[in-house]
């Protein structure tokens, strides 16, 4: 397995990647709010803005298929969630056949390395209530829990971040 960074030729393995990895949400979620996911996740624009506006990063199993992966977006970006002075980790991903291997954590490092050498001050990130597995790596990586968001598709999220 081999971790680089992706760009738009990757379109159609990602966005195939969030489409069948996210689905093991879908009984965690209300059926409206299940919907509501799975139109943003069939969304080709999504995974097109995240290849061309963010340092995104691709792990390839030994065939070179995409198992992985993450986008960083530089600070200057804000949302309703992310303030102007933070960059901010999105989608961070593993497929089901791949899971315990730590790939989840090397993608979160390589987004952290590459923005510490950018000059970020600030790297942020959100996850909700059904991620277990993914804020226990944020936390271990030192996240620190800002603050509890609005709930997104009925359910908990919580803004974390860390100081670079």
């Amino acid at each position: 397995m081999k971790i680089r960074k992706g760009n738009i030729n990757d379109l159609t393995s990602v966005k195939h990647l969030g489409l069948t990895t996210w689905k093991q949400f879908e009984t965690k979620l209300t059926h409206r709010n299940w919907d509501k996911l799975l139109n943003s996740l069939s969304n080709e624009k999504v995974y097109s803005d995240l290849l061309q506006n963010s340092t995104s990063y691709v792990c390839e199993n030994d065939t070179g298929e995409i198992i992985g992966m993450s986008f960083l977006v530089p600070s200057g970006n804000p949302t309703e969630i992310y303030n102007v002075d933070q960059c901010y980790i999105r989608f961070v991903t593993v497929s089901e056949n791949y899971k315990g291997l730590k790939i989840g954590q090397q993608l979160t490092e390589a987004c952290i390395e590459f923005a510490k050498k950018s000059g970020e001050k600030k790297i942020a990130l959100h996850t909700s209530e059904f991620m277990d597995k993914a804020r226990h790596i944020y936390e271990k990586l030192g996240f620190k829990r800002i603050k509890e968001l609005e709930p997104r598709y009925g359910k908990k999220y919580w803004l974390y971040e860390m100081n670079l």
